[in-house]
């Protein structure tokens, strides 16, 4: 009974190692965009563990200075218990008149919908999206 134990002890603990090694990061944040221009149409999620993925393709490396700024946007977007960034609050901005691009980011705590043309927008909106295109660009190779 004893070597039992043991065993299965060893085999707990060494399913809590492997799972706790070499698994995958969470998310940072899911994005979707859409809009009227060519190009527009992007599915881009972001990992913690410095990748990033657009329209379902494989994962790129982010550079570390783009993982900061990932973080640093999740951060602002999610806030904290003591004062609640948008996700948390579910801002869902309506377009203004004239809208090209749509986004809709969803976080671990909450959902946040925009397009270029919302007002009024949180800076952490424009760097989202500003953002969004450099990834878009420089490391998925997308035009837009």
């Amino acid at each position: 009974m004893k070597r039992r134990c043991a065993a299965l002890t060893l085999a707990a603990s060494a399913a809590v190692f492997v799972a706790g090694c070499g698994g995958p990061s969470a998310d940072l944040y899911e994005l979707q965009r859409s809009g009227s221009i060519a190009g527009a149409k992007l599915t881009m999620v972001v990992g913690d563990g410095g990748t990033v993925r657009c329209n379902g393709g494989r994962d790129f490396e982010m550079s570390s200075a783009q993982l900061i700024e990932a973080r640093a946007i999740a951060g602002e977007l999610n806030g904290d218990e003591e004062e609640l960034g948008p996700a948390r609050k579910a801002v869902n901005l309506k377009p203004g008149k004239y809208t090209i691009l749509r986004y809709n980011v969803r976080t671990e705590f909450g959902t946040v919908a925009f397009s270029d043309s919302s007002r009024p927008q949180p800076p952490v909106f424009f760097a989202l999206a500003r953002f969004t295109r450099d990834l878009a660009k420089n490391v998925c190779g997308l035009a837009r």
